[in-house]
Protein backbone atom coordinates (compact mmCIF):
# COMPACT_ATOMS: atom_id res chain seq x y z
CA UNK A 1 0.00 0.00 0.00
CA UNK A 2 1.38 3.45 -1.00
CA UNK A 3 1.92 5.75 1.94
CA UNK A 4 -0.66 8.73 2.82
CA UNK A 5 1.40 11.56 2.26
CA UNK A 6 0.01 14.24 5.14
CA UNK A 7 0.04 18.41 5.68
CA UNK A 8 -1.04 19.21 8.95
CA UNK A 9 -2.59 22.53 9.58
CA UNK A 10 -2.76 24.06 13.49
CA UNK A 11 -2.27 26.51 15.60
CA UNK A 12 -1.66 24.75 18.74
CA UNK A 13 2.29 23.53 18.40
CA UNK A 14 1.38 20.90 21.10
CA UNK A 15 -1.47 19.16 19.44
CA UNK A 16 1.16 19.29 16.42
CA UNK A 17 3.84 17.93 18.09
CA UNK A 18 1.28 15.31 19.40
CA UNK A 19 -0.51 14.35 16.51
CA UNK A 20 3.40 14.38 14.64
CA UNK A 21 4.20 11.65 17.39
CA UNK A 22 1.07 9.76 16.54
CA UNK A 23 1.31 9.78 12.77
CA UNK A 24 5.15 8.79 12.77
CA UNK A 25 3.92 5.32 14.54
CA UNK A 26 2.30 4.28 11.54
CA UNK A 27 4.14 3.22 8.72
CA UNK A 28 1.61 3.72 6.17
CA UNK A 29 1.18 7.74 7.17
CA UNK A 30 3.98 10.12 6.21
CA UNK A 31 3.64 13.48 7.84
CA UNK A 32 5.19 15.83 4.84
CA UNK A 33 4.57 19.03 7.04
CA UNK A 34 2.86 20.60 9.54
CA UNK A 35 2.41 24.41 9.20
CA UNK A 36 0.66 25.95 11.75
CA UNK A 37 -1.50 28.83 9.89
CA UNK A 38 -3.50 28.55 6.58
CA UNK A 39 -1.02 31.32 5.07
CA UNK A 40 2.41 29.15 5.67
CA UNK A 41 0.07 26.03 4.72
CA UNK A 42 -1.06 27.34 1.34
CA UNK A 43 2.68 28.21 0.30
CA UNK A 44 3.11 24.95 1.21
CA UNK A 45 0.51 22.51 -0.34
CA UNK A 46 1.31 22.72 -3.61
CA UNK A 47 5.04 21.97 -3.64
CA UNK A 48 4.77 18.52 -1.75
CA UNK A 49 1.58 17.39 -3.06
CA UNK A 50 -0.04 15.62 -0.66
CA UNK A 51 -2.63 12.88 -0.23
CA UNK A 52 -5.16 14.19 2.22
CA UNK A 53 -5.00 17.70 4.25
CA UNK A 54 -5.24 17.22 8.03
CA UNK A 55 -6.87 20.66 9.68
CA UNK A 56 -7.37 21.94 13.25
CA UNK A 57 -10.58 24.02 12.54
CA UNK A 58 -11.41 25.22 16.00
CA UNK A 59 -10.56 28.74 15.41
CA UNK A 60 -12.88 31.82 17.02
CA UNK A 61 -16.21 33.51 15.46
CA UNK A 62 -17.30 30.15 13.20
CA UNK A 63 -13.74 30.31 11.64
CA UNK A 64 -13.36 26.46 11.33
CA UNK A 65 -15.76 26.44 8.11
CA UNK A 66 -14.22 30.05 6.42
CA UNK A 67 -9.67 27.89 7.18
CA UNK A 68 -11.30 25.00 5.55
CA UNK A 69 -12.32 26.96 2.05
CA UNK A 70 -9.18 28.82 2.01
CA UNK A 71 -6.98 25.09 2.07
CA UNK A 72 -9.67 24.32 -0.91
CA UNK A 73 -8.93 27.46 -2.99
CA UNK A 74 -5.09 26.04 -2.74
CA UNK A 75 -5.86 22.65 -3.46
CA UNK A 76 -8.83 22.27 -4.55
CA UNK A 77 -8.08 18.23 -5.43
CA UNK A 78 -6.71 17.46 -1.93
CA UNK A 79 -9.03 15.25 0.11
CA UNK A 80 -9.25 16.83 3.97
CA UNK A 81 -9.90 15.92 7.11
CA UNK A 82 -11.10 18.25 9.97
CA UNK A 83 -9.92 17.85 13.46
CA UNK A 84 -12.62 19.47 15.90
CA UNK A 85 -13.27 19.91 19.56
CA UNK A 86 -16.64 20.50 18.70
CA UNK A 87 -19.08 17.57 18.91
CA UNK A 88 -22.20 19.77 16.89
CA UNK A 89 -24.14 18.65 14.51
CA UNK A 90 -23.71 22.09 13.15
CA UNK A 91 -20.17 22.61 13.49
CA UNK A 92 -20.00 19.00 11.33
CA UNK A 93 -22.89 20.45 8.67
CA UNK A 94 -20.85 23.66 8.31
CA UNK A 95 -17.36 21.58 7.56
CA UNK A 96 -19.27 19.46 4.91
CA UNK A 97 -21.00 21.92 3.09
CA UNK A 98 -17.37 24.02 3.32
CA UNK A 99 -15.73 20.79 1.57
CA UNK A 100 -13.93 18.73 4.52
CA UNK A 101 -14.71 14.87 3.54
CA UNK A 102 -13.57 13.63 7.18
CA UNK A 103 -14.66 14.91 10.54
CA UNK A 104 -12.81 13.86 13.59
CA UNK A 105 -13.33 14.88 17.44
CA UNK A 106 -9.76 15.20 18.94
CA UNK A 107 -11.03 13.08 21.62
CA UNK A 108 -11.51 10.23 19.51
CA UNK A 109 -9.47 7.19 19.16
CA UNK A 110 -6.22 7.49 17.50
CA UNK A 111 -7.53 4.39 15.14
CA UNK A 112 -10.44 6.60 13.74
CA UNK A 113 -7.87 9.57 13.27
CA UNK A 114 -6.00 7.20 11.05
CA UNK A 115 -9.43 5.72 9.80
CA UNK A 116 -10.49 9.12 8.61
CA UNK A 117 -7.24 9.56 6.73
CA UNK A 118 -7.28 6.70 5.06
CA UNK A 119 -10.92 6.91 3.85
CA UNK A 120 -10.40 10.97 2.54
CA UNK A 121 -7.32 9.34 0.95
CA UNK A 122 -9.72 7.34 -1.08
CA UNK A 123 -12.20 10.31 -1.92
CA UNK A 124 -14.61 8.96 0.61
CA UNK A 125 -16.87 10.43 3.16
CA UNK A 126 -16.19 9.95 7.14
CA UNK A 127 -17.19 10.89 10.50
CA UNK A 128 -15.88 9.44 13.45
CA UNK A 129 -18.31 6.87 15.76
CA UNK A 130 -19.28 9.16 18.21
CA UNK A 131 -21.04 11.58 15.56
CA UNK A 132 -22.69 8.14 13.95
CA UNK A 133 -25.91 8.50 16.30
CA UNK A 134 -26.73 12.25 14.67
CA UNK A 135 -25.40 11.49 10.95
CA UNK A 136 -27.79 8.37 10.72
CA UNK A 137 -30.78 9.80 12.68
CA UNK A 138 -30.80 12.24 9.81
CA UNK A 139 -29.48 15.22 11.29
CA UNK A 140 -26.99 15.85 8.83
CA UNK A 141 -27.15 13.63 5.26
CA UNK A 142 -25.70 10.41 6.25
CA UNK A 143 -25.31 8.57 2.25
CA UNK A 144 -22.10 7.62 1.66
CA UNK A 145 -20.38 8.39 4.83
CA UNK A 146 -18.17 5.61 6.37
CA UNK A 147 -18.48 5.64 10.29
CA UNK A 148 -15.52 5.39 12.17
CA UNK A 149 -15.16 3.38 15.13
CA UNK A 150 -14.59 4.72 18.89
CA UNK A 151 -12.29 2.97 21.53
CA UNK A 152 -15.25 1.48 23.00
CA UNK A 153 -16.46 -0.07 20.18
CA UNK A 154 -13.14 -2.15 18.58
CA UNK A 155 -14.38 -5.39 19.54
CA UNK A 156 -17.66 -4.77 17.44
CA UNK A 157 -15.19 -3.87 14.57
CA UNK A 158 -13.27 -6.99 14.99
CA UNK A 159 -16.72 -9.09 14.53
CA UNK A 160 -18.40 -7.20 11.68
CA UNK A 161 -17.33 -5.19 8.22
CA UNK A 162 -17.74 -1.68 8.29
CA UNK A 163 -20.89 -1.93 5.78
CA UNK A 164 -22.16 -4.48 8.76
CA UNK A 165 -21.96 -1.95 11.33
CA UNK A 166 -23.53 0.71 9.27
CA UNK A 167 -26.42 -1.36 8.10
CA UNK A 168 -26.56 -2.80 12.25
CA UNK A 169 -26.62 1.14 13.58
CA UNK A 170 -29.39 1.99 10.73
CA UNK A 171 -31.63 -1.25 12.37
CA UNK A 172 -31.19 -0.02 15.70
CA UNK A 173 -32.31 3.55 14.62
CA UNK A 174 -35.76 2.00 13.00
CA UNK A 175 -34.44 1.89 9.45
CA UNK A 176 -36.26 -0.18 7.17
CA UNK A 177 -34.46 -2.43 4.35
CA UNK A 178 -35.05 -0.41 1.49
CA UNK A 179 -33.93 2.86 3.35
CA UNK A 180 -31.00 1.65 4.39
CA UNK A 181 -30.36 0.38 0.85
CA UNK A 182 -30.85 3.73 -0.63
CA UNK A 183 -29.13 5.27 2.02
CA UNK A 184 -25.91 3.33 1.76
CA UNK A 185 -26.50 2.65 -2.11
CA UNK A 186 -26.94 -1.04 -2.07
CA UNK A 187 -29.79 -3.04 -3.42
CA UNK A 188 -32.17 -4.30 -0.82
CA UNK A 189 -31.09 -8.12 -1.43
CA UNK A 190 -27.68 -6.73 -0.38
CA UNK A 191 -28.50 -4.76 2.76
CA UNK A 192 -31.09 -7.89 3.95
CA UNK A 193 -27.56 -10.29 3.49
CA UNK A 194 -25.30 -7.55 5.65
CA UNK A 195 -28.23 -7.69 8.30
CA UNK A 196 -28.21 -11.58 8.08
CA UNK A 197 -24.67 -11.80 8.28
CA UNK A 198 -24.62 -9.54 11.50
CA UNK A 199 -27.04 -11.19 13.31
CA UNK A 200 -25.17 -14.74 12.86
CA UNK A 201 -21.95 -13.00 13.75
CA UNK A 202 -23.25 -11.53 17.20
CA UNK A 203 -25.87 -14.20 17.85
CA UNK A 204 -28.87 -11.50 17.69
CA UNK A 205 -32.14 -13.00 16.68
CA UNK A 206 -34.49 -10.02 16.43
CA UNK A 207 -34.48 -6.40 15.81
CA UNK A 208 -35.05 -5.84 19.15
CA UNK A 209 -31.57 -7.41 20.06
CA UNK A 210 -30.11 -5.34 17.67
CA UNK A 211 -30.82 -2.06 18.95
CA UNK A 212 -30.41 -3.40 22.52
CA UNK A 213 -26.95 -4.46 21.32
CA UNK A 214 -26.34 -0.84 19.49
CA UNK A 215 -27.34 1.32 22.84
CA UNK A 216 -24.99 -1.08 24.67
CA UNK A 217 -21.98 -0.30 22.79
CA UNK A 218 -22.81 3.38 22.43
CA UNK A 219 -23.33 3.48 18.66
CA UNK A 220 -26.64 4.89 18.96
CA UNK A 221 -28.38 7.00 21.61
CA UNK A 222 -31.18 6.09 23.51
CA UNK A 223 -33.35 9.05 22.42
CA UNK A 224 -32.44 8.33 18.96
CA UNK A 225 -32.82 4.13 19.07
CA UNK A 226 -36.14 2.68 17.83
CA UNK A 227 -37.32 1.25 21.15
CA UNK A 228 -40.44 0.06 21.47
Amino acid sequence: MDRIRIVLIGRNETLCKGLQALLEGHVDVELVVAAHSIGEAAALVGQVDPSVVLVDIDFPDDGGAAAIEAVRQHAPGTPLVALTAAPGEDSLRAAMRAGALGYVLKDSHHAELIEALHTAAGHKRFVCGALAPAVLAGNANGTGICIGVGVANQEVARMITQREREVLMRIALGQSNKLSARDLGLSVKTVEKHRSNLMRKLNLHNTAAVTMFALRHGLVDHEDAAVG
